[in-house]
């Protein structure tokens, strides 16, 4: 068992200072071309400052095409170096470890924004999209790489890449939809093949210390648990990943398909590992929701909702076993004072109805 002021050392690259990590929350405060704002710069080095052992980005676009929304980081050119650099620094001297989540929307994409038309999978016409060729797939992976190398190169520690919530990289997992008979559908060992290249791409054009994660959702989207299940196994056993993130939407919630008993963390926590971590995430808003997890199996807590009601969450809660964010709906001007910016103020009024006053 662990506790939560624990360490944690992946298996490549330097130790976290303990187990928690900032989940990649969407908070559309990057400037209009992708390039960090200084308002989502505050806003994350301030969870460096209040104690996460791995702080990592929104999801950033690794290509326009992919961009789901205004106000998403990038990280698909040279022209994103800068900020990048500049954030990255910044968290290190914090003492927090960093990562860049990378992200590629495919049908859920904004193509009137991106001004092209989506790309996916299928084609699906209701969605703007068409399907990429198995050329196109190609360079989906390309652009993954490239911009894992283009995070190491700004500096920071890894990158997660994210292949949950129904983006690209799941869609293909998508076993309704994804038919494709070039080698990346029909069969969950052809559904996988992008994300293992990815992965595999990744590792192989970084070095030896860059740590390397994974976001998976267990089910939903196309995904029956059994096949989700199956994906974190195969990925795991590849030996490519330092960690695996499993976005679980609450942590104590059972599976959605009234065949399958138990709880959804007991589908994976027991699952062999092969040297990476296992990190969960949902709903956890205490010190006792986390150390939870961690008795139940995981490695790693990834928080969301409660790194934006308190900047600090990570180093309250590894001081108070009692400690509890505070209680919802919270006024604009507290939330401002934990770093939450403007734009990202009004994003959580508009998305959220119990979170801001």
């Amino acid at each position: 068992m662990h506790s939560l002021s624990d360490p944690v050392t992946p298996r490549r690259g330097p130790a976290w200072a303990n187990r928690f990590a900032l989940a990649p929350l969407t908070n559309v405060q990057s400037n209009d071309d992708g390039t960090l704002s200084d308002d989502e710069h505050d806003w994350l080095v301030a969870r460096g400052r209040g104690g996460f052992g791995l702080t990592m980005t929104c999801a950033a676009y690794v290509t326009p095409e992919g961009r789901a929304w205004r106000g998403q980081l990038g990280i698909a050119g040279d022209e994103h170096l800068p900020g990048l650099r500049r954030l990255a620094e910044s968290l290190r001297t914090t003492g927090t470890r960093s990562a860049v989540q990378l992200h590629h929307a495919g049908r859920r994409a904004d193509a009137a924004l991106n001004g092209v038309a989506n790309v996916g999978p299928w084609a699906d016409p209701a969605k703007d999209t068409v399907a990429l060729t198995t050329d196109g797939v190609r360079r989906v992976v390309a652009d993954f790489v490239a911009a894992a190398v283009r995070a190491e190169e700004a500096g920071f520690d890894g990158v997660e890449v994210h292949g949950a919530h129904g983006y690209l990289l799941a869609q293909f997992l998508d076993a309704r939809s994804n038919h494709r008979e070039d080698g990346y559908g029909g069969a969950l060992e052809d559904r996988m093949r992008v994300l293992l290249e990815v992965l595999d791409g990744i590792r192989s054009a970084t070095g030896p210390d860059f740590q390397l994660g994974l976001r998976l959702t267990p089910e939903g989207y196309g995904i029956a648990l059994p096949e989700g299940r199956e994906t974190a196994r195969a990925v795991l056993a590849t030996g490519l990943l330092d960690y695996l993130d499993m976005s679980l939407w609450d942590v104590r919630m059972g599976p959605r398909a009234e065949e399958h008993d138990g709880l959804l963390i007991e589908r994976f926590t027991d699952l062999p590992r092969h040297g990476a971590l296992l990190g969960v995430a949902g709903g956890v808003l205490s010190a006792a929701d986390a150390q939870w997890c961690l008795d139940r199996g995981a490695d790693v807590v990834t928080v969301g909702i409660g790194a934006i009601l308190h900047h600090d969450f990570a180093a309250r809660a590894v001081a108070d076993a009692d400690f509890t964010a505070r209680p919802r709906p919270v006024p604009r001007d507290v939330l401002a004072a934990e770093h939450v910016g403007p734009a990202f103020l009004d994003y959580l009024a508009a998305g959220w109805d119990d979170l801001v006053a």
